[in-house]
């Protein structure tokens, strides 16, 4: 089983009260560890991401994803240097590398990063905003643990683009997982959890 600590839903979670020990921990590290204000948000935003996967970790027995910043999808070292500070944070709090996924945008550069993660320093990536199947070929290739398709985000563009309503059996972005999933398993790629990930999905989906 996987979870994420999505950005958004951080932020929504933040608000409450029964997490201000989490923001409290969290700027404390960002002042001690950061230079200028900006660093100190960088690093204060960082552990927060951390705590909350902490906190989720303590009730989902699987893996956890920790998004690498959006800002960083063109920038393949830039990428690489902040996922192995987040596995770096978690591991300062006792959470090893085979219970996180870092979550990297499924750009050229990101695909590539997460080559360089997964074989050179065995930590697990989650491919995210991926789109179209030649995005998912790129990411199985590059040994990706999981890829997140936007199924909703594609029947989207297709409804803006095209004026349709689609039924469930012709809805694009279903149509694009089941090609990605069928791609898949003609081809025999094995990453652990991706062929169970998709096969979950479409059950969902149809």
């Amino acid at each position: 089983m996987q979870a994420t600590t999505n950005p958004s839903l951080i932020l929504a979670a933040s608000k409450k009260p029964e997490y201000a020990r989490l923001i409290d921990e969290a700027v404390k590290y960002g002042k001690s560890h950061g230079g200028d204000l900006d660093a100190q948000v960088d690093a204060t935003f960082d552990r927060l991401l951390v705590e909350f996967g902490k906190e989720i970790l303590d009730i989902v027995p699987g893996k956890v994803s920790t998004e690498v910043d959006a800002r960083f999808s063109y920038d393949k070292q830039t990428s690489i240097n902040k996922a192995l500070h987040i596995i770096d944070l978690y591991k300062s709090i006792g959470i090893g590398k085979d219970r996180i996924l870092i979550k990297i945008a499924s750009t050229w550069e990101g695909i590539q990063a997460a080559r360089e993660l997964e074989s050179k320093h065995g930590i697990k990536c989650n491919l995210t905003l991926l789109f179209s199947e030649v995005q998912a070929i790129a990411a199985a290739e590059a040994g990706a643990f999981l890829i997140s398709p936007f199924v909703g985000r594609i029947l989207d563009w297709y409804k803006t683009s095209t004026g349709k309503t689609y039924a469930a059996h012709e809805d694009p972005g279903v149509k694009s997982v089941q090609s990605i999933f069928n791609y898949y398993k003609k081809h025999g790629y094995k990453t652990i959890g991706l062929s169970t990930f998709l096969q979950v999905l479409l059950s969902i989906l149809s």
